[in-house]
């Protein structure tokens, strides 16, 4: 695990292109800490949340814009079946497991394996049994724009037994700027024909539900506030459901779109995976330090998390979280921040 001292000691490591985003990275967690994007006119903004000390990405919760694992989202009780055997984990979420355990992921100082003007690739390493996790894991996460206003994110993983993973990028969009107050005026599609409900603890009850006739139905984009299903607002895993394209010579799907109306600042997601958890932040309460000094109070950035579904090993039916020694575990996910010039998504 990271101490504050050597993660006062990081330095910010920055990607651009001339005329387009810039995006900061931090090795801790290889985390995203600032993405500037454009509005219709030009002007620049930067539009995830993250903290101006490092080691505040140790002490605030919110797992900001950290790559997530070994396994993103919850696990049940923290256990889950594998060969004849129960695999137990550390319980970092009442009685579950939240992304990768009080150790994961998020807190480790990846080293960088590579570098230029437009890439980084960050990699780490995770022990055999940590936080519970069956096999010793090598893993790596690269950041790398393409054009002006993308941003490829692609992870991987290998392993050297039987286990499960699932990794996912976490920043909080807000497109009106990361201290502009809640998104809940922001559209959003996401292309999700079901979604999965859950328990009271957030956990999958194993049902695929269709999101029709619900608060979940993003199928058309709606303005968040407009759909919020209560005062906790998402926090939910969607099943993707578009069709795969070629894009950039890679098979993705569309997930998401949001757009903020009154600059035009947008983003589009595409993804190899099957599943985005959405996420509004209700656990922001204004006592959160930000970025310049300000604060974070409610629903302060949207996370759109491309992963598998949550809670996967516990339920056949969900898309395996398998991985087998051999086998490489490769997620996507592509970010265009091109703005628009209409005030809604296509479609609206």
């Amino acid at each position: 695990m990271a101490d504050s001292a050597a993660v006062q000691s990081l330095q910010t490591i920055t990607i651009s292109r001339k005329g387009g985003i810039r995006l900061d990275l931090l090795p801790l967690g290889a985390r995203m800490t600032a993405l500037w994007a454009p509005d219709r006119n030009g002007t620049f903004a930067d539009v995830v949340l993250g903290h101006d000390r490092p080691e505040d990405y140790l002490t605030v919760g919110g797992h900001i814009g950290t790559i997530c694992g070994r396994f993103a989202n919850r696990i049940a009780f923290a256990r889950f079946p594998l060969d004849g055997r129960e695999v137990v984990l550390e319980r970092n979420h009442g009685p579950h497991q939240l992304h990768g355990g009080s150790d994961g992921f998020d807190r480790k100082i990846w080293r960088v394996a590579d570098q230029s003007p437009d890439h980084v690739v960050f990699a780490t390493q995770s022990p055999d049994a940590e936080m519970g996790f069956p096999g010793a894991m090598e893993v790596s996460c690269t950041y790398r724009l393409i054009g002006d206003f993308a941003l490829m994110i692609e992870m991987r993983a290998t392993t050297s037994a039987p286990t499960v993973v699932n990794l996912a990028s976490h920043p909080y969009f807000n497109l009106a700027g990361h201290g502009a107050g809640n998104v809940l005026d922001q559209q959003l599609k996401v292309h999700a024909r079901h979604y999965t409900p859950v328990d009271p603890t957030n956990i999958p009850t194993g049902e695929i539900r269709s999101v029709a006739g619900t608060p979940f139905d993003f199928t058309g984009p709606r303005q968040i506030s407009e759909a919020t299903p209560g005062p906790e607002g998402f926090d939910h895993n969607f099943c993707l459901s578009a069709p795969v394209q070629s894009l950039h010579g890679e098979n993705l799907r569309p997930a998401a779109e949001l757009i903020h109306p009154a600059s035009g600042r947008s983003l589009k997601l595409w993804t190899s995976e099957v599943g985005l958890q959405v996420y509004t932040g209700a656990h922001f309460d204004g006592s959160q330090p930000g970025k310049g000094g300000v604060t974070y109070d409610r629903f302060p950035g949207v996370a759109l998390e491309t992963q598998k579904f949550p809670d996967s090993p516990n339920h056949p039916q969900f898309p395996s979280t398998r991985l087998e020694p051999g086998q490489l575990y490769r997620h996507l996910a592509f970010f265009d921040f091109t703005p628009v010039e209409v005030d809604r998504i296509a479609g609206a």
